[in-house]
């Protein structure tokens, strides 16, 4: 990496910060047998169980973990990460630099990639898919671009846009100007729903037609038949009878090549069934076990590949519902919440009681934020102060999906409901699918008075994890009115001085806790890989970002 005026002190910081969680991932591997020992034999079929359907095939319009798990073998970004850590290398781009102003970055890409229909990756390449997230046309469509959104602030002849050219100064250098300078750069230039696609076959399968119908959204063809990146692995199909992804090997890879001739991702919804098929072998690897599973597992011989915790789980207050718009209401949540108990007997091993929305392995982390220990009484007090007495919430979660944070959302919403109950909130239990169902319901139309969510980072930065969540307003929390928090977070997230930027995150922080509370913080907990005694070569990263070219299968 390349980094040019004053923000190459910037950059380099945020390396040291991210090597910190990199150690972690490293050690895991090394340690559970994540490297090629040299007995694997060349091709085969890895077969991983995913644990929800993917909304569909084209980056931009996803924003979960099971979406982009295939995407990520079909696309490749202009920078990613080290595998196994949070350390910034080169993807599509070689080498990239910024001046002085941090608004103008230069990539030079890698010469002689192809897409996986054989068009030729270049710098109009790259400026016609920035071009096409800009100027993105259709309410639908642009709602489903929660990623892009959050980082380039809004679409072409909106105030709030970010971007502002994209230009090929040549055809292996590609120059792209942003209106302000952002600190999410250059690390969001990683986020899976920026990779780089053909513009041919988005051209020519209609990439942009996305309609809505009521509370659901369907897709072109290119992102459910034809996705076409530059990829480790080519589309092979997904056959949704069967609940199979087929991923082939492609040849042509610029990089290191898969090692199997053929990936299959098996969405297997229920989390028993899916360590019932890793031990019958008809899968070699699962994501997210129960936290009760992974001695027993490991006893059997199975690897455990854990991960570092970068990551949040969430209770999520909508403020649409008036009582929520009180304070006291918000912090008697919070209070009423035994996340002690919760994590002792439902977290993953080595999970932690979150009294923020960011790990402490991030800079902005502030230790002395308020913080709520749990108080029935003073739950209960602050209702009846607040005039709540005996309030009913509707409280939304998850089915047919486990989670990085959220191993188990139905087990998790007990305890949380129980909680509420006993300090005489009631609460109405609504189980929705995860695709389709929850997140739209969540995210979209604002349905819910609570609900469980969380995040996995994506790169190591405050605005990553608070900017994501609080940054603007979202239906998400019902409240747009919040116009303090969304200022505090966009100069935080605007300061260039990295002293100051970190200064500035720990006091959103604060304010996050003791004056806002949009949400009350659970737990950040590591989540884990199994695979079976012959997988090698598999890299446990800390942004469950893994690539599976690397994997290998012994005889």
């Amino acid at each position: 990496m390349r980094a040019s005026g004053r923000l190459r002190a910037v950059i380099a910081a945020g390396a040291i910060a991210a090597l910190t969680i990199g150690a972690a991932g490293c050690a895991e591997s090394d340690r559970d047998g994540g490297g090629d020992g040299g007995t694997s034999a060349a091709g085969g079929t890895f077969i991983f169980a995913g644990a929800g359907d993917p909304k569909n095939f084209d980056p931009i319009f996803n924003d979960d973990g099971e979406s982009f798990r295939p995407i990520r073998q079909m696309y490749d970004t202009l920078i990613t990460h080290k595998p196994g850590t949070a350390e910034l290398v080169g993807g599509l781009a070689e080498s990239w630099e910024n001046d002085p102003t941090g608004k103008v970055w230069t990539f030079k890409l890698r010469q002689g990639v192809k897409f996986h229909d054989g068009t030729a990756l270049d710098a109009a390449a790259v400026c016609a898919n920035f071009d096409r997230w800009y100027n993105m046309k259709g309410e639908a469509a642009q709602s489903q671009m929660i990623y892009y959104t959050d980082i380039f602030g809004g679409f072409a002849g909106s105030p709030d846009a970010l971007y502002d050219n994209c230009k090929a100064q040549d055809a292996g250098t590609a120059v792209v100007t942003m209106k302000r300078y952002k600190g999410a750069f250059p690390g969001a230039f990683t986020l899976t729903a920026f990779s780089i696609a053909s513009p041919e076959a988005m051209k020519k399968h209609g990439s942009d037609t996305v309609t809505q119908n009521g509370d659901s959204f369907s897709y072109s063809a290119f992102a459910n038949e034809h996705p076409t990146g530059t990829g480790a692995f080519t589309f092979g199909g997904w056959n949704k009878a069967t609940g199979e992804i087929t991923l082939n090997k492609n040849p042509d890879y610029w990089g290191d090549k898969a090692k199997v001739d053929k990936m299959i991702i098996k969405i297997i919804k229920d989390e028993n069934t899916r360590k019932q098929e890793l031990r019958a072998g008809t899968v070699q690897a699962i994501d997210f076990p129960a936290p009760a599973d992974r001695k027993a597992l490991a006893g059997e011989g199975y690897k455990v590949l854990d991960r570092p915790a970068f990551n949040i789980l969430y209770l999520g207050i909508n403020q649409k519902n008036p009582k929520l718009k009180d304070l006291r209401v918000r912090q008697a949540i919070a209070y009423a919440l035994n996340r002690a108990q919760l994590v002792q007997t439902k977290g993953p091993g080595g999970s932690v009681v979150a009294d923020e929305f960011l790990p402490s392995t991030v800079s902005g982390y502030a230790p002395d934020v308020q913080k709520y220990e749990y108080n029935v009484e003073k739950a209960k007090q602050l209702l009846s102060e607040a005039g709540a007495t005996g309030l009913t919430l509707n409280f939304y979660y998850p089915t047919e999906v486990s989670r990085p944070y959220m191993p188990n959302p139905q087990e998790i919403f007990t305890v949380l409901a129980n909680d509420l109950q006993a300090a005489g909130i009631k609460v109405n239990g609504v189980p929705r699918p995860w695709n389709g169902g929850f997140k739209d319901d969540v995210q979209q139309f604002g349905k819910q008075d609570l609900h469980i969510l969380g995040w996995t980072g994506d790169y190591n930065d405050p605005g990553n994890f608070v900017g994501t969540f609080f940054g603007r307003a979202k239906a998400e929390f019902g409240d747009d009115a919040m116009t303090e928090m969304f200022d505090a977070i966009g100069k935080a997230d605007a300061t260039v001085d990295q002293a100051a930027k970190k200064t500035a995150f720990e006091q959103v922080n604060r304010d996050l806790a003791a004056k806002w509370l949009p949400a009350v913080p659970i737990w950040h907990a590591p989540p884990a890989l199994v695979t079976t005694k012959n997988v090698e070569g598999l890299v446990p990263s800390p942004l469950t970002a893994e690539e599976f070219n690397t994997v290998s299968l012994t005889k």
